[in-house]
């Protein structure tokens, strides 16, 4: 019983350190893309929990044996995939390929993991696939006015996610970038935007620390700006004609909302923001040109990142977005950047996303992940 009490007590222990860094960060925060590794080993635990699940595994050695946390993806990607908590069983031996822990620890990435009773993989590792739906097909769903619905056709239900872009690139660059926004080559930091030489600084300094000072995983600052459209979780837009105002509802960002103001006013009045909305989403007044939505975002703060990959921004930023629901199942994001405190330019970076039919967007809290 002895040895049972402190066998646990030192899984417990490599899961603590597991998360000593930020509950949320890129995966070359934590992990050294440059050091790839194999293990093998028994599964003696899985923590099914947000942000990263994670497997606990013995791996012989001498003159004892180790334990080491691997690290996946979130709960919610692993059960879109089809994986649960019981999917990897206690007992099973497994040969586990990533990256090894930049801080030397016993950690992890676990890019495959495979059960090498069965040979087949159990678990994709961190920043995987969500599962392929069926493609949604049909005409553009409208009011009885004629414009086009930015949700659901009456009576359904359903929300938008799978951005064809995650972080902000001028149209027409062609750069290397991961998922989270980091670039392949640091050198093509000046070419991403025409970054004013201040900011130009910053967002090297930002990508050369692979993004782990980021104020949304480290202090769970809203996704604003543009930023919202690039989250894996997706986003809804609830239409209230008769109110003249349209909310865009987060799944992640802990669920925030952003209001849309379609009643003709100007950028006037109580711009300086309230307790629900600090303006880390601005002050957004919206207009239809066509079948094309156009918003104007003015009024922003500069307490959070407002792209993934970590470029500035000051208060003096404007945005400009246009979407246009080209069919059923596709909605086109254009966005243009005017800030003359940050960029020597207004410049415009476009992307799509994809109607996820019949669903309701996962929830992800920020609050909810282990410290």
């Amino acid at each position: 019983m002895r040895q049972f009490v402190v066998w646990g007590a030192v899984c417990l222990a490599v899961l603590a350190g597991a998360v000593t860094a930020p509950a949320q960060h890129t995966l070359a925060a934590k992990f050294d893309l440059k050091k790839p590794l194999t293990l093998t080993g028994t599964v003696t635990q899985v923590d099914w929990a947000n942000p990263y699940t994670h497997v606990i595994m013995k791996v012989a050695g001498q003159p004892l044996p180790a334990l080491w946390a691997v690290e996946l993806d979130s709960p919610i990607v692993l059960t879109d995939n089809g994986w649960n908590e019981a999917s990897l069983p206690v007992g099973d031996v497994i040969r586990v390929e990533g990256f090894a822990a930049r801080d030397g620890s016993n950690q992890i990435s676990g890019r495959t993991v495979v059960n090498t009773r069965t040979g087949r993989p159990v678990y994709v590792g961190t920043n995987g696939t969500p599962r392929t739906r069926p493609a949604v097909t049909g005409p553009t769903p409208r009011w009885p006015d004629g414009r086009p619905r930015l949700g659901p056709p009456p009576g359904q239900t359903g929300y938008w996610a799978s951005p064809s872009r995650t972080s902000l690139v001028e149209d027409g660059v062609n750069v290397g970038m991961d998922a989270y926004g980091l670039l392949n080559n640091i050198a093509d930091a000046p070419k991403v935007a025409p970054m004013q030489p201040w900011a130009l600084g910053i967002y090297r300094l930002r990508q050369a620390s692979f993004l782990s000072r980021d104020p949304m995983l480290l202090s769970c600052k809203p996704p604003g700006g543009p930023r919202q459209f690039q989250q894996p979780w997706g986003f809804q837009f609830v239409e209230q004609p008769d109110f003249k105002r349209v909310f865009v509802l987060q799944a992640g960002g802990n669920r925030n909302r952003r209001t849309i103001y379609t009643d003709g006013r100007q950028h006037v009045g109580q711009l300086g923001g309230n307790d629900d909305n600090p303006l880390f989403y601005g002050h957004g007044v919206a207009r239809w040109e066509g079948d094309t939505f156009v918003v104007d975002m003015r009024k922003f703060l500069e307490e959070f990142w407002f792209d993934n990959g970590g470029l500035p921004h000051t208060e003096q930023l404007q945005m400009i977005e246009r979407f246009t629901r080209t069919d059923l199942g596709t909605m086109r994001y254009e966005v243009t950047i005017n800030d003359p405190g940050a960029y020597t330019r207004p410049w415009k970076s476009s992307w799509t996303f994809k109607w996820i039919a019949g669903e309701e967007p996962p929830v992800f809290y920020c609050q909810d992940n282990r410290p």
